[in-house]
């Protein structure tokens, strides 16, 4: 039986595994790889906070994601094929790891989150 999301240890799997789905998929891996050229030492320990904040409400996140995103839009175009990807990609990771409340607010959050960003971006270039 697998574990839900209870410490900072699980939000660490789940974003390592997560970003290791990420770095080499095919349609959005070129992304982080290749136009943003994401700092993985220096991301990974980011999104743990992120991901602690959100479903924990802790930790020492500081950060304002939607105007990197935006900023990153302004290089390559972002729609929604990259963020239902995107949500695809964390959805299997839950799945392939966690189970229970939080692994379940953690898809609901992502979704708001993945949703929120694209009519962002997509606002950003109007």
């Amino acid at each position: 039986m697998k574990k839900d999301l209870e410490e900072r240890g699980d939000i660490e799997k789940l974003v390592n595994s997560f970003y290791d789905k990420v770095r080499e998929d095919n349609t959005i891996g070129y992304i982080f790889n290749d136009v943003a050229k994401v700092d993985w030492p220096h991301h990974l320990p980011t999104m743990y906070d992120f991901w602690e904040m959100v479903l924990f409400g802790k930790g020492p996140y500081k950060g304002d994601p939607m105007t990197k995103h935006i900023q990153l839009n302004q290089k390559v175009r972002l729609d929604s094929t990259h963020f239902d990807r995107w949500k695809e990609l964390f959805f299997q990771t839950i799945d392939e790891h966690f189970e229970g409340d939080k692994a379940n607010e953690a898809k609901l959050r992502a979704t708001s989150i993945a949703s929120l960003m694209l009519y962002k971006v997509q606002q950003s270039t109007q």
